[in-house]
């Protein structure tokens, strides 16, 4: 179903937004958020700068302290799931118990409706949450373009969550997702020059690298949903968004960390 008809940009996307992506407490109009549906999506980028702002204001703090970016990299997650309510790191489990547990489609989509975890999404967890804890600590000892990189994985990998609900169909069609419609084309175009912004900066060569990286990943995982799922649920979204982030700030890391 497509995003309902209106204008192309709203100001009250941006709380319908936060509302959505995060546990922030924002007022948000109910009755607008469900009219709007999808149409809020180019605003999704701002959800992950409100994200990066309050969990890296977090670290930054930590490490003013004197606590070593160990320490202050794990805050950042701490306060990060804190901010979104974990809803993608939920979204990541589910996906992985379901993709890889379920023999048919039906199954699968069982798998991921189940509240219950399993060893797939214990793993996934476990070896995704790593992977960004290691990230974060080889980022903030870059001071300025550490905190940048963060800033542009949170808000490209939200955009890309974008993209994903406009070229994915639902995959279950009573789902959350599917309450909400498919962004159009031009909405998902209008989420580029946020996801952009970020990327004007110092090393942010390196980043914009790192976000085709994540696109590219991104649109194998997209081929990979409609194949075992028949499309993307908010589960797939949510895993997507860690995916990309992830993507993003190794690749950037690793083109960055020679010249640091």
């Amino acid at each position: 179903m497509p995003a309902r008809p209106g204008p192309l940009f709203d100001l009250r996307d941006i709380p319908a937004a936060l509302g959505l992506l995060t546990r922030l407490p924002v007022k948000v109009n109910t009755a607008f958020a469900l009219t709007r549906g999808a149409a809020a999506a180019w605003a999704w980028p701002l959800a992950g700068t409100a994200v990066a702002l309050i969990a890296g204001g977090a670290g930054w703090a930590a490490q003013a302290a004197g606590l070593a970016p160990g320490a202050a990299a794990g805050l950042v997650l701490l306060a990060q799931v804190f901010v979104t309510g974990a809803m993608h790191e939920d979204g990541l489990a589910d996906c992985a118990d379901g993709i890889w547990g379920g023999w048919t489609r039906r199954r699968r989509l069982e798998i991921m409706k189940d509240s219950r975890i399993g060893a797939y999404g214990v793993l996934g967890l476990v070896l995704f949450m790593g992977l960004r804890w290691q990230a974060l600590m080889l980022a903030l000892p870059l001071g300025a373009a550490g905190w940048g990189l963060y800033l542009a994985a949170q808000m490209v990998s939200r955009g890309i969550m974008a993209w994903a609900m406009a070229g994915l169909p639902h995959a279950r069609p009573g789902g959350l997702a599917a309450s909400a419609g498919r962004p159009s084309a031009r909405t998902a175009a209008a989420a580029l020059p946020l996801m952009a912004l970020p990327l004007f900066q110092p090393g942010g060569w390196a980043m914009a690298l790192g976000a085709l990286a994540a696109a590219a990943l991104s649109f194998g995982l997209a081929r990979l949903a409609r194949a075992r799922l028949g499309g993307q649920t908010g589960d797939v979204l949510g895993a997507m968004q860690i995916c990309s982030e992830l993507c993003l700030m190794l690749l950037a890391l690793c083109l960055l960390a020679p010249a640091a």
